[in-house]
């Protein structure tokens, strides 16, 4: 028990700041602009089937569907982690929310809660359009060509929103990576800039991994290990490929990319506290 007078710690008022927070990014147009684009490519995306370039068309669909969740989502969760926080910056409310009993801890967790929650929507539409985009044109598949589906479905649609899941990870990963450069940028630009940067960082991490394992020693393998160290490997998430294929993700495998990601997700969200508690309003 918290002795009187103090105020302790609260997962309620952390609650308010999401919904807050979601409540105002879903009033901006960039969420709904980028919902309704990737969206509309998935649903689209039988009528780009003719240039599939030999591969098959649901694996073209598939790949299509999940290269739009990837991008849009991307962008989403790096121009919404900043917006609204420095939102809450130029606007002073910051000051305001702060100058009440709320800690800082409490108002970076809650507005990462309130940009994760906006994730999972987007995330949760989008994979859900393409699975009903697959569906349909499998069903339509089987009626047309019954041979081609002897042995079942080929599409495994439980590994396509295991994808999805594991994207939102990756999307939250990105949200708090892009907390942690807002809490200590003076711009919203600035902050966008180098969070994109970052994240084409983390996609080329694996370079870095395999050079610091040919390397013998020295200082070159040093900060190949240091940058492998920091750096999330994204391409940790990249089991796209295999579902196009047809092929179900190995819960093993999800499992490690899960907690790979949850204890990212954890050390870039206490960066993100430390960094904002140094700041100064």
């Amino acid at each position: 028990m918290s002795a009187p007078g103090t105020v302790s710690f609260s997962l309620r008022r952390i609650g308010v700041i999401a919904e807050l927070t979601v409540l105002e990014a879903v009033r901006q147009r960039l969420f709904g602009v980028l919902l309704v684009l990737a969206a509309g490519m998935i649903a689209g995306a039988q009528l780009l089937r003719e240039f599939n370039f030999g591969s098959s068309e649901l694996k073209f669909i598939t790949d299509f569907g999940f290269g739009a969740v990837t991008l849009f989502g991307t962008i989403l969760a790096v121009v919404t982690a900043a917006q609204l926080f420095f939102a809450e910056i130029e606007n002073r409310t910051a000051l305001t929310l702060l100058a009440k009993p709320v800690f800082r801890a409490e108002f970076v967790l809650g507005k990462f809660a309130g940009v994760a929650a906006v994730l999972a929507l987007f995330v949760g539409v989008t994979t859900g359009v393409l699975v009903a985009v697959l569906w349909m044109r499998e069903q339509s598949l089987m009626a047309s060509v019954p041979e081609a589906f002897e042995r079942g479905r080929l599409v495994q649609y439980g590994s396509v929103v295991a994808f999805g899941a594991l994207q939102w990870l990756k999307f939250s990963v990105i949200a708090a990576l892009t907390l942690v450069i807002a809490g200590f940028a003076n711009t919203n630009l600035y902050s966008v800039v180098i969070s994109f940067l970052v994240v084409l960082i983390c996609h080329l991490q694996y370079l870095a991994h395999e050079s610091w394992r040919r390397m013998a020693s020295g200082v070159g393998r040093t900060a190949a290990m240091l940058l492998a160290a920091v750096f999330p490997n994204f391409q940790m998430f990249n089991v796209g490929d295999r579902v196009a294929a047809g092929q179900a993700i190995d819960p093993v495998v999800l499992g490690g990319s899960a907690a790979y990601g949850a204890l990212y997700l954890a050390v870039f969200l206490a960066l993100a506290v430390y960094v904002f508690r140094r700041r100064e309003i």
